[in-house]
């Protein structure tokens, strides 16, 4: 008994605690371009091997040289009665007018539900229902009530990206530190230099955000605004190739929208990094 009872009695050693130094990433961090360069690479001789051991049939898998020359094809002669460029133009006209309508409304609006519960209590339930709605879903509705112009398509496309801005807006109000305000207004600041100096250059990081999360629901939307009697448009000529099984064509619509909206992001990391050149580094 005495000895169990020295057992029982007996100090537990403590643990030993040890510090793990954490690898930077981000901007501090070493770059990734390397690496995704390689994994670019990677996937694309993946594809290139996939398609030429007759893995997959070259009706639905083209290699990767014949959407190249399917892409010089259609940039010199055209498809499905206009050339590339004027569906590249069709689309993005379409799609930087839903973006500044976007902004120019949810922008503001956002604001006003981070700065006053009313306009949040009132404005929560309505972009809440229609935000997880896939666009399709409202489609009929637009050509119903709008017909089958141009406005139908745009209005689709301003619905899609603007719950993103407007959610974003709201979040950066919510973030500002409390602390930042109330020096503020012990300093005597009044509600627009409040605003001005402390409420919107705090909230503009998750702004720019919500710009970019938008314009990638704004081209993934595009195919199926584009869906209402387009006669030109990227989205238009992959449905349009689609009904001919020209799937080549439509990896080249495909690689299309995807280098614009990577242009559009590399271009909004551009204005951020200028805008707000301290995100990220407190």
């Amino acid at each position: 008994m005495t000895a169990i009872a020295d057992v029982r009695t007996a100090p537990r050693r403590a643990p030993i605690r040890r510090i793990v130094a954490l690898r930077p990433v981000g901007r501090g961090g070493r770059p990734t371009l390397a690496i995704t360069a390689a994994t670019g690479g990677g996937l694309i001789g993946l594809w290139f091997l996939v398609s030429s051991l007759r893995l997959a049939s070259p009706l639905f898998l083209p290699r990767p040289d014949e959407v190249v020359t399917q892409f010089i094809a259609v940039a010199t002669d055209g498809y499905a009665n206009a050339t590339l460029f004027e569906h590249v133009e069709a689309s993005l006209a379409r799609v930087m007018s839903a973006l500044l309508l976007a902004a120019a409304a949810g922008i503001p609006v956002g604001l006003l539900m981070g700065m006053n519960r009313w306009v949040k209590g009132v404005l929560d339930a309505p972009i809440g229902f229609y935000w997880p709605l896939p666009p399709l879903a409202y489609l009929p509705l637009m050509i119903i009530w709008l017909g089958i112009g141009e406005v139908s398509k745009v209005l689709l496309l301003t619905l899609a990206m603007f719950a993103p801005i407007c959610l974003s807006a709201q979040a950066g109000v919510r973030s500002v530190s409390v602390e930042r305000v109330n020096v503020a207004l012990s300093l005597g600041a009044g509600r627009g230099q409040l605003f001005r100096d402390i409420v919107f250059p705090s909230a503009l990081p998750e702004i720019l955000t919500g710009l970019r999360i938008s314009v990638g629901i704004g081209w993934g939307t595009l195919v199926a605004a584009e869906l209402i009697a387009a006669r030109r448009g990227i989205g238009y000529m992959i449905m349009s190739a689609s009904e001919f099984l020209a799937t080549d064509v439509v990896f080249v619509g495909i690689i299309v929208i995807a280098a614009c909206a990577f242009a559009f992001s590399a271009a909004m990391r551009g204005l951020e990094h200028w805008l707000v050149p301290w995100k990220g580094k407190s």
